[in-house]
C-alpha cells in the first residue's frame, strides 16, 4: 500500500455534499498521517493522468483505503469508481498566472476578478476541469464566498453551478493553487456552449419525438430563461446581447400563453382596420406573469419575431440597480431604439414598479409606457413578472391584457425535456416520461439545469473511457442535486421513500391514499363524480411514532413536492407581514403542484384563537390560513397536512369539513409494528444469527418508531466501540442497546391521545 512517502488507494466517489466539485478529496485520518500530510494540504493523485486536489480528513468510519472524490476530480484523475490511483504529498505552490475556457455565456459576464474569487484556494492545472462553485476551507473566507455567490447568482442565475472551465493554461503548469495574487483570465477565443460538455446545445424538437402542445413553460433558447438571464448591461436596442428568438413553430410547450400572446399582437400590428370596422381600439400593454424561469422572456421574443416586431429589451433589476439618471437614460434610450413595428420587452418589470412605492424611475417609466401605448399600432409594451402582486397597481392599468405563463404539467416537462436533450446522445432505455412525471415544479430552466448536469455527468464518465450517451443514472442523479427553484431551501428530502416503506399501519395508509395521493393523482375523477377533493388532513399521536416519515413516504409514492412549513417563517411581530407570510406560502405551494404542504407541530402553528398573548399575530396567522384553505381561489393540486401531538390546542376552525377535514390517529407502534420498525432499520445491518428481532419488539412496551430506530443505531455502535474491525452485531450488542436507548413515549400523554381519538370516533 505505501512506498516511499506514497500511497496507492481506491478511487470511490464521494456522494454529493459540501465538498462536490470544489476541488477537495477526503482520506481517512490514518492515511493522511501515512503520507505525512495535515488536513488543508495539497496531495497529487495519479490515475490515467495526475491532478492535484485539497486533501481533507474524512470521517472515522471511512475505509482506510478509499480515495472519496466527486466526479469532476475522478474525471481529472482519468479514473472510474474503484479503480487504483497514487497519492503522494505535493508541494504548496502559488499560480502565477491561470488561463481557463468556457461557455460564452459565463465568458461574456463573470470578470477575472469574479473569476478568480470563485477559484481561490483551488489547485489545478493544465487539462482539469474546474468548476465555480467557490471552496471554503475557514470561517474568515465565509463572507467572501457567499458575496461571491451573490455575484455569480446576478450575473449567470443558477446555471453557474452546474458550469464546467477548463484550464488551458498555468504558471506553473500543474499543481498550481490560486491566490489573490494569481492573474486569472479567459482564453481569447472562449469555447461556445456547444463545444463545453454539459452545456446545451440551441435544438428543434426532433421528429421521431414529437411533442403535444401542451400549456406550460416555454423552451429557451439556452439553458437559462428569464429570470435566470445574465444581469450584465444590455443594448436595448437588441433583443438581449446574444439571445436569438427562437422560431415560433419550435417552441416546446407553452403553446397556449404563446398564442394568446400572439394573437394579441397580430391584431394590434397588422389588423388595425378589423378594430376599426368593429368601431374599438386597443392599446397593445401586456403584462406576462407566471413563475421564475418558465420562459415567458421567451415567449415575448419568440411571438414578436412571428408577427414581424423587432424587440427593444431592457431588465427590470439591472435598471433598478443603476443610479437614477443612467437608468433613466437607458429606458429613454430603450424607446427610442424602437421600430415600427416594435416591442418594449422588460423583464422583471416589479424591480422598476413596486406595488406601494412610489419612485422617481418608477414614475418616469409609468409615463413612458403612456407614451409607447399612446401610438397605437406601432409599438407595444411586454412586461414580464414572476410576481403580480407586486407590480404597481398605476402600471398594471395601464397594461390592460394579462397572459399567464403556468407551470408545465408531466406532458410538457416531457416536451421540454425532449427539446434540451435535442442533439445529445440518449440512451435507449432512458424514458423522458418518467423523468418529467419525477420532476413536479421544474420549470424550463430547472430542467434546463437538470440536463446539463445529467451532460456533465455523461462527460466525466466519458473522460475516464465510460459511455459517452446519456444514461439512466444521469438522470436520477441530476434529479437528486438539481432542485426546482420554487421549492428551495424549504422542500424535504424524500429519500425514495414510499409507503411500501411504513410498516402495518394498513388503515393510516389507506386513508391518506385516499385524502391525498388521490386528489393528486386523480383530480379528474373527483371533478367526474361532482364533488371537491379533501383540502387536508390532520395526523395526531405521540411523538416519535413516525408523522413526519409518513409524509414523506406519501409524497414519495405519488411524486409530489413536499413544502415544510416552520413557525419561524410564518411569524413576524410587523402587523400585516404574518399573513403576507402565509399567502406567499401558499401562492409557492399552487405554483409547484402537485404539492403537499406540510405543517409540523400545528398546534404552535395555528392555537385557538384569543388565548395568545402575542398581540394577536396567531390570530392572525389563523385567519389567514382559513382564507387559503377554502377561500375564492382553489387549491388544485394541493393537500394540505398538519402534525401534532397536542390535537385539542389547535383552532376548532380548522378542523371542520373543507379544510383539515379528517383527524388521523398516529398510534405507537405495537408489537409487530415494532419488530417491522426494527427490520427495516436493520436492512443493511449483519446481525447474528442469535438476534430475534421480534422477541426485542415483545420487549419495547414505551418504545417510539424512532427510539427502535435509535435502539438498531444504539446495537451497532456497540459493536464498534468494541472493535472499529467489527463484522457482526450481537445479542450482548443489542442487550446493551436497550439498557442505553429507554423509552420516550409518556403513558399519560398517550392515554390522553388514544381518548382523544376514541372521542372522535364515538
Amino acid at each position: 500500500m505505501t512506498d516511499s512517502g506514497s500511497l496507492t488507494m481506491t478511487a470511490t466517489r464521494a456522494r454529493a455534499g459540501l465538498d462536490a466539485r470544489r476541488g477537495i478529496v477526503r482520506l481517512h485520518s490514518e492515511a493522511l498521517t501515512a503520507l505525512g500530510m495535515r488536513p488543508g494540504d495539497p496531495v497529487s493523485i495519479t490515475g490515467r493522468r495526475t491532478t492535484t486536489a485539497i486533501a481533507l480528513a474524512a470521517d472515522r468510519y471511512a475505509s482506510r483505503r478509499a480515495l472519496y472524490a466527486d466526479d469532476l476530480t475522478l474525471g481529472n484523475i482519468g479514473a472510474r469508481d474503484g479503480d487504483p490511483v497514487r497519492l503522494h504529498p505535493a508541494a504548496l505552490v502559488a499560480a502565477e498566472r491561470v488561463v481557463l475556457s468556457g461557455p460564452a455565456s459565463a465568458v461574456a459576464v463573470v470578470d477575472p476578478d469574479t473569476l478568480r474569487l470563485a477559484l481561490l484556494s483551488k489547485v489545478v492545472g493544465e487539462g482539469d476541469d474546474v468548476s465555480l462553485l467557490p471552496i471554503e476551507l475557514g470561517d474568515a473566507q465565509r463572507e467572501m464566498v457567499s458575496a461571491t455567490r451573490r455575484t455569480l447568482n446576478n450575473t449567470l442565475g443558477m446555471g453557474w453551478t452546474t458550469m464546467v472551465l477548463n484550464v488551458v493554461g498555468a504558471v506553473p503548469s500543474s499543481g498550481a493553487m490560486i491566490t489573490s495574487d494569481t492573474r486569472v483570465e479567459w482564453e481569447q477565443e472562449a469555447r461556445t456552449a456547444a463545444d463545453l460538455p454539459g452545456d446545451l446545445p440551441i435544438a428543434t424538437v426532433r421528429a421521431d419525438r414529437e411533442p403535444q402542445s401542451r400549456g406550460g413553460a416555454a423552451a429557451a433558447a439556452r439553458p437559462r430563461v428569464d429570470a435566470r438571464e445574465p444581469l450584465a448591461p444590455s443594448r436595448p436596442a437588441e433583443a438581449a446581447p446574444g439571445v436569438a428568438a427562437i422560431p415560433y413553430e419550435e417552441l416546446a410547450g407553452a403553446r397556449i400563453p404563446a398564442e394568446e400572446l400572439r394573437e394579441l399582437l397580430d391584431l394590434g400590428f397588422n389588423h388595425r382596420e378589423v378594430l376599426k370596422v368593429v368601431g374599438t381600439d386597443m392599446a397593445l400593454g401586456v403584462l406576462l406573469s407566471g413563475p421564475s424561469g418558465a420562459g415567458k422572456a421567451t415567449i415575448a421574443r419568440s411571438v414578436s419575431a412571428a408577427v414581424g416586431a423587432a424587440v427593444s429589451e431592457v431588465s427590470g433589476s439591472d435598471l433598478a440597480s443603476l443610479e437614477a439618471n443612467a437608468a433613466a437614460d437607458r429606458l429613454r434610450a430603450a424607446v427610442a431604439a424602437l421600430t415600427v413595428p416594435g416591442v418594449l420587452l422588460v423583464r422583471g418589470v416589479e424591480h422598476l414598479a413596486p406595488a406601494g412605492k412610489r419612485t422617481p424611475l418608477g414614475t418616469m417609466f409609468t409615463r413612458l409606457v403612456d407614451d409607447v401605448l399612446a401610438e397605437a399600432g406601432e409599438h407595444a409594451v411586454v412586461c414580464t413578472t414572476a410576481r403580480v402582486e407586486d407590480v404597481d397597481t398605476g402600471l398594471r392599468s395601464r397594461l390592460e391584457h394579462e397572459v399567464v405563463v403556468p407551470m408545465p404539467d408531466a406532458e410538457a416537462r416531457r416536451d421540454l425535456l425532449v427539446y434540451f436533450t435535442r442533439g445529445m446522445r440518449v440512451a435507449e432505455d432512458v424514458k423522458l416520461e418518467a423523468v418529467a412525471h419525477r420532476a413536479p415544479g421544474y420549470v424550463a430552466s430547472d430542467l434546463a439545469v437538470m440536463v446539463r448536469e445529467s451532460g456533465v455527468r455523461a462527460a466525466m464518465r466519458a473522460k475516464s473511457g465510460g459511455a459517452t450517451a446519456l444514461q439512466q443514472s444521469d438522470f436520477d442523479g441530476a434529479l437528486e442535486s438539481v432542485r426546482p427553484t420554487s421549492m428551495s431551501g424549504d422542500s424535504v428530502e424524500l429519500g425514495g421513500l414510499t409507503l411500501d416503506d411504513v410498516g402495518g399501519m394498513e388503515d393510516l395508509k389507506q386513508t391518506l391514499t385516499e385524502t391525498v395521493l388521490w386528489p393528486l393523482t386523480y383530480p379528474d375523477a373527483f371533478t367526474r363524480l361532482g364533488i371537491e377533493a379533501p383540502r387536508g388532513i390532520l395526523l395526531y399521536g405521540p411523538p416519535g411514532c413516525g408523522k413526519t416519515y409518513i409524509v414523506r413516504a406519501v409524497a414519495g409514492e405519488g411524486h409530489a413536492n413536499v413544502l415544510s412549513v416552520k413557525g419561524s417563517e410564518l411569524m413576524n411581530k410587523w402587523v400585516g407581514e404574518s399573513e403576507k407570510n402565509v399567502r406567499e406560502l401558499f401562492r409557492r405551494a399552487r405554483q409547484a403542484s402537485p404539492t403537499l404542504m406540510f405543517f409540523d407541530e400545528l398546534d404552535a402553528l395555528a392555537p385557538v384563537r384569543g388565548a395568545g398573548t402575542d398581540g394577536g399575530t396567531a390570530d392572525r396567522v389563523v385567519a389567514a390560513l382559513l382564507t387559503e384553505l377554502d377561500g375564492a381561489e382553489t387549491l388544485r393540486d394541493v393537500v394540505v397536512v398538519g402534525a401534532t401531538n397536542r390535537p385539542d390546542m389547535i383552532d376548532p376552525a380548522l378542523l371542520r369539513p373543507g379544510r383539515l377535514e379528517r383527524l388521523v390517529y398516529v398510534p405507537p407502534p405495537d408489537a409487530h409494528g415494532r419488530a417491522d420498525i426494527l427490520r427495516a432499520n436493520a436492512k443493511n445491518v449483519p446481525f447474528a444469527d442469535d438476534v430475534d428481532l421480534d422477541a426485542v419488539a415483545d420487549e419495547l412496551w414505551l418504545y417510539s418508531a424512532a427510539d427502535c430506530a435509535a435502539l438498531v443505531r444504539e446495537a451497532a455502535l456497540t459493536a464498534m466501540r468494541e472493535s472499529l474491525d467489527a463484522s457482526i452485531v450481537t445479542a450482548s450488542h443489542m442487550a446493551q442497546a436497550i439498557e442505553r436507548v429507554r423509552p420516550s413515549l409518556d403513558p399519560e400523554q398517550l392515554e390522553y391521545l388514544e381518548n382523544y381519538a376514541g372521542n372522535r370516533e364515538a
